[in-house]
């Protein structure tokens, strides 16, 4: 039984995902302050517009960043359904949340237009990770033992085995 994760969705969950994780957290962990004032790169610079810098907080939003990204690039490297779908959980549980900040609290020192996009691009983290799950569970077959239930209505031992690696069947 496959219970491998399409192609197409292991190769958009590391380019459109994990990457830009990885090197946001990456950055973020090795030089806070650069980050802090320079983020993303080009203008607007996005997290120097809620001032004042501190390194702690740059440094433990970066390690967020970073364990994301690895969540990620080892769920699509690893390509294992259960995998994806854990680590697009544990992303969603990252991007809502931080999508859910900035829609409600415009940056003080950002225009309008400039919080509706940044608030449009961190929309679009979410809206791909349903897609990639809903393409994911979409080719799941509809024998796949994580989708099994024993008579006490518990996942059944078969589902968990196929939580381990190399039980591609």
């Amino acid at each position: 039984m496959n219970t491998s994760a399409p192609d197409r969705v292991r190769l958009g969950i590391f380019v459109t995902l994990a990457v830009p994780q990885l090197l946001i957290g990456v950055w973020a962990v090795m030089a806070p302050r650069n980050w802090f004032q320079t983020f993303p790169g080009v203008d607007p610079r996005l997290v120097a517009a809620e001032p004042p810098f501190n390194m702690h907080l740059a440094t433990d939003a970066g390690a967020g960043f970073l364990a994301t990204g690895v969540a990620l690039a080892v769920a699509a490297l690893w390509g294992h359904r259960v995998a994806v779908h854990m680590a697009l959980v544990v992303f969603a549980a990252f991007a809502v949340p931080h999508l859910m900040y900035h829609a409600l609290r415009p940056a003080p020192g950002l225009t309008s237009t400039d919080d509706a996009m940044n608030v449009f691009v961190l929309a679009s983290g979410p809206a791909l990770a349903v897609l990639f799950a809903w393409w994911t569970r979409s080719s799941a077959p509809k024998s796949d033992p994580l989708r099994a239930r024993s008579s006490r209505g518990d996942r059944s031992v078969a589902s968990f085995a196929a939580l381990s690696p190399g039980t591609d069947g």
